[in-house]
């Protein structure tokens, strides 16, 4: 299982990323140039993680994993949020990680 730890490492590698708590202390927000690329429920067990998606990818991606779902509080169309039960490997996570990054980029 992924923790919340690694998850927060991971955002934080990719280049310019900062972590800003503006809903408060519930949902870590992770941005980069002052746009949101990932957020994080603090309590959630499992980790819920939201990341920005292609609109055609997140409807196949939804299709596909039970675990990911249209955007929790966020555009349905744009926004994913994914549960990390390991469904999904760690590796294909970090590739919708730097996918929502390259997307506010």
């Amino acid at each position: 299982m992924i923790t919340h730890k690694e998850v927060e490492k991971h955002l934080l590698s990719m280049p310019g990323a900062t972590l800003e708590y503006p809903f408060g202390e519930e949902v870590a927000v992770y941005k980069t140039r002052d746009r949101m690329f990932a957020l994080v429920a603090e309590k959630s067990n499992p980790v819920r993680l939201s990341l920005k998606c292609d609109p055609k990818l997140a409807e196949t991606l939804r299709e596909k994993y039970e675990t990911v779902m249209p955007g929790y509080h966020l555009n349905k169309k744009h926004w994913n949020t994914v549960l990390l039960t390991g469904q999904l490997s760690w590796e294909e996570v970090q590739g919708l990680i730097r996918h929502s990054y390259e997307l506010v980029v």
